[in-house]
């Protein structure tokens, strides 16, 4: 949102979440973007989930922490217009069940010498869309799930926001 707030032509226009305690929903309010919690039937009713998109004339939709698997009609109306962050290298340690600080206990107990980012575009299947962008850092044999995930964390914080950027500008032209 910071990132976007004085773009010349992309906003931030809409924050819809499933968790009505994301943190993003106070983020959301204090750059005075309207939010929305929905339930897990309005996501699954395009009827319920298409017209608010479409009331607010959202182009592109940008996934962050989001857990659920997007529901075939969304990505059918969205066709390579929603992107998504995984923290690892995908394919490794994707899939459904694979998020978060299990990603992290999984990368370590891999032994994995590496770990990073992934940004994708979403398809039909958790974590299979065509990647865009994938970063690296190291592993240290000392490193905790805690220590992978602050790497983790800088990674996305650095390169989230450009790649997003690039992907709209280049779909725009």
């Amino acid at each position: 949102m910071r990132y976007f707030s004085k773009h010349d032509s992309i906003e931030v226009s809409l924050l819809l979440s499933n968790n009505p305690n994301a943190f993003a929903l106070k983020r959301a309010e204090n750059f005075g973007i309207p939010s929305h919690v929905f339930t897990r039937d309005e996501f699954s009713a395009p009827e319920q989930f298409l017209p608010r998109l479409g009331e607010k004339q959202i182009s592109h939709i940008v996934l962050a922490g989001f857990l659920w698997l997007v529901p075939d009609y969304l990505v059918r109306a969205y066709p390579d217009r929603i992107i998504n962050i995984h923290p690892a290298l995908l394919p490794k340690f994707g899939g459904k069940g694979m998020y978060g600080s299990k990603v992290h206990e999984a990368v370590k107990l891999a032994r994995e010498t590496q770990t990073g980012i992934t940004i994708h575009l979403v398809n039909e299947k958790y974590d299979e869309g065509k990647v865009l962008f994938q970063t690296a850092c190291p592993v240290e044999a000392g490193h905790s799930a805690g220590d992978i995930a602050n790497c983790v964390h800088q990674l996305e914080y650095k390169h989230y926001p450009r790649v997003i950027e690039e992907w709209v500008l280049k779909s725009l032209t």
